[in-house]
């Protein structure tokens, strides 16, 4: 039999078009729910969408609670966060997960403090089990797993006396699963209660920024560190990428050096990636970057000392200086080609 508290994620969606990271949790609130036996459910605010959440249904959502509002088109910090805290109260379920986006970051604090529960930021890795605390034992509550001390350790957070339990997840962390096509998903239409004060904002315009390079949806990462970091390294990871048809990405050193813009960053205080292909050049391995990618199919790492910590996750490794290194590789694969 199935309980009526269930895992609820927050659905983000900008000009009718659903994150991916809202994607991604609806397929791990529907993991955590089969174990819990409960519902996988969304909470949505927007206007005029109801089509576009007919997809939620295929990855396993079971009940959609939608708000529907014209002011509530484009998103604004308190409006959402009310609303959101409503939702929850009426429901009252046992999770509530949120992308660790710029949205979710903004508005998952404030519904933590309204409700007065507990709140795990950037998780990468949610499970369901027991914890003990001095004689008392919680049954199947909800581990919030995630790096700390700068990616040094990684620690495991419960909350178990606060309800809901709250946590917001990295982008890219969770897999996605194969859609069902027959999955269907109940809207359950909200009424909007807010009230025009509660809008002390308003969006006049909303200009949207394509981004330079577009790492999670990549088959093929070539990414540089600093043993690659000079000008003619850079060239020869870009020339790598476009012989591979794939794109540059970059460990944080390399960033912060001001070589290669935030966007091709990958690791902890980057992108979650899972390429097919995943080439790391010169790049030492350290935790907060094999945070960022050590899900990849393949991964293939060049680095001149032998004992650097990424060759321990590397299905192939290369001990060689990338300047070495790369001409040959790229020279090997034009003449297969």
């Amino acid at each position: 039999m199935r309980s009526n508290k269930g895992v609820m994620v927050f659905i983000e969606q900008n000009n009718k078009q659903i994150a991916n990271v809202s994607l991604e949790l609806v397929c791990e609130a529907k993991r955590l729910a089969d174990q819990l036996k409960v519902d996988a459910e969304a909470v949505v605010l927007g206007y005029n969408i109801h089509r576009e959440l007919a997809i939620l249904g295929k990855y396993g959502c079971r009940k959609v609670f939608y708000t529907d509002d014209k002011r509530l088109s484009h998103f604004t910090s308190v409006p959402y966060a009310k609303t959101i805290v409503t939702t929850i109260r009426k429901y009252q379920p046992q999770i509530v997960l949120f992308g660790a986006t710029t949205v979710g970051r903004d508005v998952a604090p404030r519904v933590a403090s309204a409700l007065k529960c507990g709140l795990t930021a950037d998780c990468t890795q949610l499970q369901i089990g027991d914890h003990k605390i001095k004689d008392k034992t919680y049954h199947n509550i909800l581990l919030q797993i995630r790096p700390a001390f700068g990616g040094n350790i990684i620690a495991t957070i419960v909350s178990p006396e606060s309800t809901p339990s709250m946590a917001t997840v990295r982008e890219g962390v969770m897999k996605m699963v194969e859609i069902d096509p027959t999955g269907t998903t109940n809207i359950i239409s909200e009424s909007c209660d807010l009230a025009d004060e509660d809008f002390v904002t308003e969006v006049i315009n909303v200009v949207r920024e394509g981004k330079a390079v577009d790492l999670k949806s990549a088959k093929v990462i070539v990414s540089a560190g600093m043993g690659a970091a000079d000008s003619e390294g850079l060239e020869l990871v870009k020339a790598l990428a476009n012989a591979f048809g794939g794109v540059v990405g970059s460990s944080r050193p390399v960033v912060d050096g001001g070589l290669l813009d935030h966007c091709h960053q990958v690791g902890q205080t980057g992108v979650t990636v899972r390429p097919n292909l995943y080439i790391a050049c010169g790049i030492s391995g350290q935790i907060q970057h094999r945070a960022g990618m050590e899900g990849s199919k393949r991964i293939i790492a060049i680095n001149s000392d032998p004992d650097a910590p990424i060759f321990s996750i590397a299905h192939y490794g290369i001990v060689g200086d990338v300047h070495d290194v790369i001409p040959k590789m790229i020279k090997a694969y034009k003449a297969k080609t």
